[in-house]
């Protein structure tokens, strides 16, 4: 149940937030809310596989 949960926000995610990495963006130079985006989507893919 968890888990479906986690993959249906994955999705909604790759839809809905922007590809730092397709933008090539250096995380050293990253804003705050960049990080949060980038945190975010890392902590979702996460639990998603798991």
């Amino acid at each position: 149940m968890k888990k479906q949960v986690f993959k249906i926000i994955a999705k909604v995610n790759k839809v809905l937030l922007p590809s730092f990495t397709k933008k090539r963006l250096d995380i050293s130079k990253a804003s705050k809310s960049q990080l949060a985006i980038i945190g975010w989507r890392a902590y979702i893919t996460k639990n998603s596989l798991n």
